[in-house]
């Protein structure tokens, strides 16, 4: 059985709506804009601008799997932004 988790969207008026949109685009773009250390964390806020309230079910790799993922992930920018600035920071989380 699939349910239709959108089904709330017919029920809202223009205005609600437009409003709607404007909130998902700021989360959409502060996820975007995510620099430095803030690109390899995990973002429940983005998924907070969903209306349904879950927990996900996050399933965390062994760290030898987790980190040659971290090491892709930053190769992956290296390939797709080789100009982008370095941001030379260590973490102070």
């Amino acid at each position: 059985m699939e349910l239709d988790l959108d089904q709330d969207l017919g029920r809202l008026s223009r205005d609600e709506l437009v409003a709607e949109v404007g909130r998902l685009r700021a989360g959409i773009r502060a996820h975007r804009d995510s620099t430095g250390h803030e690109l390899c964390w995990h973002h429940p806020q983005l998924w907070g601008l969903l209306p349904e309230r879950m927990e996900p079910e996050v399933a965390v790799p062994p760290w030898p799997r987790f980190l040659r993922g971290c090491v892709r992930y930053r190769e992956s920018l290296e390939n797709e932004l080789p100009d982008a600035p370095v941001d030379d920071q260590e973490y102070k989380g």
